[in-house]
């Protein structure tokens, strides 16, 4: 009899280890599902601020933003300003030099650039020293070599230090960019 009162007793507590499980199971349950809710919640604003920061360095919400203050974006082409994303372009004469060969048979760089500058009156200032520029831009590539001029980043240095003279050159003027229209090295 004593055994059969042991097994009543661990029956009992048994049934009460399960009950409290349970609880515990449920609680736990809970919790989970509110740390679930709870990361979702964070990851969609992340992504909704995200977005929302994106279009506005991006510039898609500018037409939006003007639309709200009622401010128009014609204020730059009325200013005579190029709006943004369209350039004003001005071309400068031919060039053509003979490259620092040392000794060898001469090679010849014939290049035609045009620059991207932001306004019409940028082009002016432009053009008062253009004679300064075409000097700044034959000494500099008449101590070139060919090997200079091979492959993307040698145009792309190229181009970096052109812009740089140009810039020095035109010193109140806003150049932008130089763009080859033709480049022919002989």
């Amino acid at each position: 009899m004593a055994d059969d009162d042991d097994l009543e007793n661990e029956e009992v507590g048994g049934a009460d280890d399960d009950a409290e499980g349970e609880e515990g199971a449920s609680s736990d349950g809970a919790s989970k599902s509110k740390k679930k809710k709870l990361i979702i919640i964070v990851a969609v604003l992340l992504l909704v601020v995200g977005g929302a920061a994106a279009a506005f360095f991006t510039g898609l919400l500018e037409p939006l933003i003007a639309m709200i203050t009622g401010k128009e974006s014609t204020s730059a082409v009325a200013s005579g300003e190029a709006p943004e994303g369209v350039g004003l372009f001005h071309d400068l004469p031919e060039v053509l030099v003979n490259l620092n060969t040392a000794g060898r048979k001469s090679q010849f760089l014939k290049m035609k650039v045009s620059l991207e500058v932001a306004s019409e009156q940028d082009k002016l200032i432009i053009d008062a020293v253009k004679d300064r520029v075409m000097d700044n831009f034959q000494v500099y590539l008449r101590e070139l070599r060919i090997e200079d001029l091979q492959g993307s980043a040698g145009m792309y240095r190229l181009r970096e230090e052109l812009l740089r003279r140009v810039r020095a050159a035109t010193a109140p003027a806003q150049v932008k960019d130089v763009l080859f229209k033709e480049m022919l090295v002989q």
